[in-house]
């Protein structure tokens, strides 16, 4: 149950979204394919720093994501809001 798990802290939309897009997993790939190639040409520190940055990038993706998820949800709401306010 949805209000369940958002009381309890359990619900976490992010992590159910799995990409079907073709594209996003060629993009996955290369990206699999570009990390393995520059962990085996950089010396380890460095491709250590490299992965610090893709950590942070990761996380900045993420604040993103959900402040997008509380945009839009608001405006949802908004527009329900709105609908059922509007006088007949």
């Amino acid at each position: 149950m949805i209000l369940e798990d958002m009381y309890y802290g359990n619900w976490r939309p992010s992590e159910q979204i799995k990409s079907t897009d073709p594209e996003s997993q060629k993009v996955n790939q290369k990206i699999s394919e570009h990390m393995e190639m520059l962990k085996n040409k950089l010396p380890e520190v460095d491709f250590e720093q490299m992965e610090v940055i893709f950590d942070l990038l990761n996380e900045s993706t993420s604040l993103h994501s959900a402040a997008a998820f509380i945009h839009g949800y608001r405006t949802g709401a908004l527009t329900m809001i709105e609908v059922f306010s509007e006088e007949k």
